[in-house]
């Protein structure tokens, strides 16, 4: 079976914990999609970790770690993440990567940074890790897929051809150093012999695996809200962020995911620059980034403190509905016990108008929150198993927002542990 865990928002919901937790009965985990730019936080028994290629699930004996074809793949920094957990007596991991896979290049990075200077005040709020001129490459076709560091002839003169075109960007756009293509080779050389023990035909051995009854899990980057098509473009990510693209960057067929587990926080939060509706400042959002996650609310890639607001029903509604939702996945419900009474944001109003649907970016803009204010709970609730054993009111919540977005709402996660977790039957499971 064939199941996939993405994100409902703008990223950054607890996916990483979940696919670790879903990883326990999974044969195969496989990245998807995006790149070194944002990451997934783990905590289990080795320690706490900041992944950002490798699958969630590589701290499993069992499973096999796979980089999809639809990835941007930074070489240097999966070696270096593999080193980061090696290091810390995690087992080697068993890791395939698609032989289709593209490469981050050295100058995909400085583009980015470049551009993003360029630009001031009105940048994307980049990451800088190379990931819009990468995905620009590859439909403009001149990436470099993995295979072809293996084929000297035709890697000597992409470089060249691809190069020249390049230099002319960074010599007159952003008046910077030239690349000098013999230095390139001998830096992409130096790849080949990183990645060469990792390839394989990923698509086939998927097909191998689908046929032999295997559990595969496709791990997504960030959420609906980064997707390029349904998101809140421009401030959006530069490859699909849904479970769909699942099958078209790992090479399955579509048909065959058949669990799309979607991840919701209990309240909100984004890096990056877009529009956030439910929004919240000053010290209100101080405290909750503060007791938010474990440790903080800080992107797991870049430390930047991250946005904070309230639950935003209209959002995740759409976000679910985008990803084909069959179980919401809760997560950080424990952050909220300190608050006397919890806002949820259950409609926007745009022009003297309340709507509860998902608007277009240019409509977005001008959203105004509509609150509802529930009761809080004012307790701990770390080490809970069971739903019913929750506090009423923190009970309601959950059910709240449930009917609020209109999928199931199955697990919960109550603290940043692999076993911080309460499974639930939802009566909305059978619709």
């Amino acid at each position: 079976m064939v199941k996939a865990v993405v994100g409902a928002n703008w990223g950054d919901e607890g996916k990483g914990k979940i696919t670790d937790m879903l990883a326990r009965e999974a044969d195969i985990v496989i990245r998807f999609q995006g790149g070194a730019n944002a990451g997934h936080t783990i905590v289990n028994n080795y320690g706490k970790f900041a992944l950002h290629t490798l699958p969630s699930g590589v701290f499993y004996n069992h499973t096999t770690s796979i980089i999809g074809n639809g990835v941007a793949l930074d070489i240097p920094i999966l070696m270096k993440e593999i080193q980061s957990i090696t290091d810390r007596n995690v087992p080697m991991p068993k890791i395939l990567v698609s032989d289709r896979v593209q490469i981050v290049m050295p100058y995909h990075k400085l583009l980015d940074q470049y551009e993003e200077e360029r630009l001031g005040g009105k940048s994307f709020g980049s990451t800088k890790s190379g990931i819009a001129p990468f995905y620009s490459d590859k439909y403009a076709k001149i990436g470099f897929q993995v295979s072809e560091l293996f084929d000297e002839v035709l890697l000597k003169e992409k470089v060249e051809r691809v190069i020249e075109q390049k230099n002319i960007i960074l010599e007159h756009l952003y008046h910077k150093p030239a690349i000098v293509p013999s230095e390139l080779l001998d830096t992409l050389h130096s790849y080949r012999d990183m990645i060469k023990p990792f390839i394989c035909d990923v698509s086939q051995y998927l097909y191998e695996a689908i046929e032999a009854g295997k559990n595969i899990l496709l791990e997504g980057q960030l959420g609906t809200l980064k997707d390029p098509d349904h998101g809140i473009y421009p401030m959006v990510t530069s490859s699909s962020t849904l479970a769909a693209y699942g099958a078209i960057g790992a090479g399955l067929p579509p048909y065959e995911i058949k669990e799309i587990y979607t991840v919701c926080k209990a309240y909100s939060s984004a890096v990056g620059a877009g529009a956030f509706v439910s929004e919240i400042f000053g010290e209100e959002a101080d405290e909750l980034r503060r007791r938010g996650g474990d440790g903080g609310e800080y992107g797991a890639t870049t430390g930047r403190p991250r946005r904070m607001g309230w639950f935003d029903c209209v959002a995740s509604k759409y976000g679910c509905r985008m990803q084909g939702t069959t179980d919401v996945c809760f997560t950080v419900l424990d952050v909220l016990g300190y608050l006397d009474e919890i806002p949820v944001c259950t409609g926007y109003e745009i022009d003297g108008e309340i709507t509860t649907q998902f608007p277009v970016t240019a409509r977005l803009e001008k959203a105004k929150p509509v609150f509802e204010t529930l009761p809080g709970w004012k307790t701990e609730i770390r080490g809970i198993k069971n739903y019913d054993e929750l506090p009423q009111n923190c009970r309601n919540y959950v059910e709240f927002i449930e009917k609020q977005i209109g999928y199931p709402i199955t697990l919960i996660s109550n603290g940043p542990a692999r076993d911080d977790i309460i499974y639930r039957k939802s009566s909305l499971k059978s619709k």
